[in-house]
């Protein structure tokens, strides 16, 4: 063995800014391949017995960004997974490194017109956007676009609903199977 993954085999990572809707898209897209569906913040707010908010207030952004880094050393490395990263994840170099060479990365993007309307719905359990005003959530938004231009594989999501990305990171993935490692 020369210890090459087949791109069949290595695992899906998906990434954007939070509230694109990474966890219901990886969930969908995990049921579609019949592979195992990790959410990293979930895994996180497992170990802490509690809500990432939480987690953030209790040790802070700094050892938050350190623990969410072991984690996602950890799992990129398995094999036929569809794993979520949180919004921040891929400030950190070291994930960006391990992910885009381990992984399929694939970015789901949204423009801010869209992503804006998402506010209300999701401003409770983003600790990053806690006490920020529009503008600076703004800022924040457009300063994480730079980040995520390290993928794979984008996907604009502005009118597309969770099903509809899902079908075509499926549909994707299978013709670069095809086209890329077709045994």
């Amino acid at each position: 063995m020369s210890g090459r993954v087949s791109i069949r085999e290595k695992s899906i990572v998906i990434i954007g800014f939070m509230g694109v809707g990474k966890t219901t898209v990886g969930e969908l897209v995990a049921k579609k391949l019949y592979r195992t569906f990790i959410d990293i913040d979930r895994v996180i707010e497992e170990k802490f017995d509690g809500p990432i908010v939480k987690v953030f207030d209790q040790i802070g952004e700094q050892a938050f960004r350190k623990l969410e880094k072991e984690v996602i050393m950890d799992i990129c490395t398995q094999r036929l997974k569809v794993i979520s990263l949180g919004g921040g994840a891929f400030l950190q170099d070291e994930i960006r490194k391990i992910t885009l060479e381990n992984c399929i990365v694939i970015f789901l993007d949204i423009t801010w017109k869209l992503w804006k309307e998402r506010l209300n719905i999701i401003i409770d359990s983003r600790p990053v956007l806690q006490g920020l005003t529009m503008e600076e959530i703004e800022d924040l938004f457009n300063r994480r676009q730079g980040i995520y231009t390290n993928h794979h594989s984008r996907l604009e999501t502005d009118h597309l609903n969770a099903n509809e990305i899902a079908d075509y990171i499926v549909d994707s993935l299978k013709l670069s199977y095809e086209l890329y490692d077709p045994n």
